[in-house]
Parts: structure tokens; sequence; C-alpha cells
């Protein structure tokens, strides 16, 4: 079965009726999501975005979590909304806060606001059963395995993986990867370069409409 990079989030809240309208929203979303009422599993496991539920103990849980070097975007949701409570929050660690109640296209904004930064700044992003190692211009396979790209190859695939339910035209690609003096043709040539070293199935053809990212099978 193939399988493509999904967000994963984790919902630190023991509000049961915020949990299941959070989960409702993630799950409609396509992000994968976890609940965790003590916020520990943010260090254990790999998380793009945590969504805290603003109490006391959970900002100073949130910042004993930073001086531990969790890395994971935050959101904070807060029922007070002060400015003074915001400031709070981001002292403690929060990368954005939303005021309680939330339209839920708001707090879906503010996730792919931080998903994005989350890619940006990443040392390493989940593609699948790999990882991409920015640092290196490697995949990494399962079993340890890595393959080395070139830089132009590695700017493709993350440009894709970034978003992996978008389909590029090739226009677009040729912009952000190559910039506007390359050819279409250049696209097709590096989906190529790819494809030969990690498999026809790491970006799919869309008929008519471009590329998107596609799966690494183990």
């Amino acid at each position: 079965m193939n399988r493509k990079a999904v967000p994963r989030l984790l919902i630190v809240a023991d509000d049961e009726e915020l949990i299941a309208r959070l989960g409702e929203l993630l799950d409609g979303a396509g992000y994968s999501h976890d609940v965790d009422p003590t916020m520990t599993r943010a260090l254990d496991s790999y998380y793009d975005v945590v969504i805290v539920d603003r109490t006391t103990e959970n900002l100073e849980t949130l910042a004993a979590m930073r001086r531990k070097a969790m890395t994971a975007r935050v959101l904070v949701l807060s029922a007070i909304g002060s400015d003074k409570d915001q400031a709070d929050a981001m002292t403690a660690g929060a990368d954005d806060y939303l005021p309680k109640p939330f339209l839920p296209t708001r707090l879906l904004g503010k996730i792919r606001g931080l998903l994005r930064r989350h890619i940006d700044n990443a040392e390493t992003i989940p593609f699948g059963p790999a990882q991409l190692d920015v640092r290196r211009y490697e995949v990494v396979l399962p079993r340890g395995k890595r393959v080395s790209l070139s830089v132009r190859e590695f700017d493709l695939l993350r440009t894709l993986v970034a978003r992996p339910t978008v389909i590029y035209p090739k226009a677009e690609l040729r912009t952000r990867v190559f910039g506007t003096g390359a050819s279409e043709s250049t696209v097709d040539t590096y989906v190529y370069y790819l494809r030969r070293k990690l498999g026809q199935g790491v970006v799919r053809s869309v008929y008519r409409l471009g590329y998107k990212a596609g799966a690494i099978t183990p």
C-alpha cells in the first residue's frame, strides 16, 4: 500500500468536548493526531504541531518541555484571550495563540502556518516510512539506508513532500525549484532522476495537471 507523509499533531487537553471537536476537525483535514493531557509524549514521539489547551499547569509544563529541547511547534488555545495571556503563552514557549471560541477555519489556518514554519526550519522531514535529511540532501530509508540527492533533486522532492496533497503544475515547479529560465522539460528530467534513485512511486504524475508527492515503499 502506498503511504504518504501525514502531519502528526498532539492534542494536550482533558476537556472531552474540546478533544472531540479538535479530533473531528483534524481528521477532516487529513491530519494524524494523538491525545495526551500530560504533554509527555511531545518529547517521546515526533510531532509536527502540539495543540495545548491553556491552563496554568499546561503553560508550566510547556516551559519545562522547552527547556528539555522539545522542538515541535506549539499552538495554545485559551479562553482568556487577553494580550497579557497571549504574552504569557509565548513566553512559556508557544509559537502561536488562538482565543476560544474559535472558528474551525481559523484553527486550521493557524495549523497550516505552523506546519509551513516547521518544514522551513526542520532538519528532517517525514516522508512515509522515510525521512528527508535537510542538512545532507539525503533520503533516509527504513533500516537506515541513505540515498544521496543533488541539490536540485532534493529541492524538488522537498517541495512536493512539504505539501503532499497538492498537485503542482510543471510551470509552478519550474519557477519554485529551477527558476524562470529553466524549461518545463527540466522538471520532467529531475522527476526521472528521483524515480531512478527512489523508485517509480516517489513522484506521482497526475494526467494533464502535473506532479505530486508519491510514496516510498519499504
